[in-house]
């Protein structure tokens, strides 16, 4: 009997997400200080990652369950919980849109910062987030714009373009970063339009060293840039995919310095009071 591979799963444990990460630290912990979150709140950090996220929540006090389809980031975020002594934040495996392990509403905020919007089955994903939070309790997520001028949608658009067509019945990512469509989803588990609300926001990813050598650490560690590489290299358009990423991030940095890189990116923030 063969394993089904999960797409999803192969997709964020090809590289290392890890080394991404090291360059939204920053941002995570910004953004996780808007979030109002106090001793003893108890916080789902969905798609967590190693912890960008989940980390300075769990410093702020906040009794943080990360859950990250990727068994290496699982693995790296228990490794970083463990390095900086915080008993009350752990990193386990599961799936976005089937969080059959976790109890009907047993989280008062639920956080998912470029994570479930990822995950397959968004009206699954919707629901499922609805069930664990507890009544009361709030939903937040940072979504990327679908066709939106700055980084990380123009990273993911230009890898599209060298990639193979998606299977048939994919629902794209992006389709989380229209409202419309967040609306009806959260509709459908039960959500009223009036109790979600929309914010544009910016996230940024800073790293010292050149903008090319960012787009180096893309290429060879986040799942979508690799397989983006692997499928230009197949028809012999690797240099152009390479000069087409180039481009971007040269002209996206705002660091003033030669050998640092600052990119700001726009997200739509969602917050649902469940």
């Amino acid at each position: 009997m063969s394993m089904t591979i999960n797409p999803n799963k192969a997709l964020w444990e090809k590289g290392d997400f890890t080394r991404i990460a090291e360059s939204m630290r920053e941002s995570g912990e910004a953004l996780v200080m808007t979030l109002g979150i106090a001793e003893g709140l108890k916080v789902l950090d969905l798609g967590s990652g190693d912890g960008t996220t989940a980390l300075p929540a769990a410093r702020l006090g906040a009794d943080v369950l990360g859950v990250d389809i990727a068994s290496n980031l699982v693995a790296a975020g228990n490794e970083r919980a463990r390095s900086a002594g915080l008993a009350n934040l752990r990193f386990q495996e599961g799936d976005a849109s089937d969080l059959s392990e976790l109890e009907d509403d047993s989280f008062d905020l639920v956080g998912s910062i470029f994570g479930a919007m990822f995950a397959p089955r968004p009206f699954d994903v919707a629901k499922e987030m609805v069930r664990v939070t507890r009544p009361g309790g709030r939903i937040v997520m940072g979504n990327w714009i679908p066709n939106d001028p700055t980084l990380v949608a123009q990273i993911l658009k230009i890898s599209s373009a060298y990639s193979p067509p998606p299977p048939e019945g994919f629902v794209s990512p992006m389709t989380w970063g229209v409202e419309d469509n967040v609306i009806e989803r959260f509709a459908a588990a039960g959500v009223p339009e009036e109790k979600i609300s929309f914010e544009r926001a910016t996230y940024t990813f800073n790293f010292p060293g050149r903008p090319s050598e960012l787009v180096g650490l893309f290429r060879a560690y986040y799942g979508p840039t690799m397989n983006a590489f692997e499928a230009a290299a197949a028809s012999g358009r690797e240099a152009d995919l390479q000069t087409e990423l180039d481009a971007l991030f040269n002209a996206q940095n705002t660091s003033p310095s030669d050998d640092a890189t600052s990119i700001p990116a726009t997200f739509v923030r969602v917050t649902v009071s469940v």
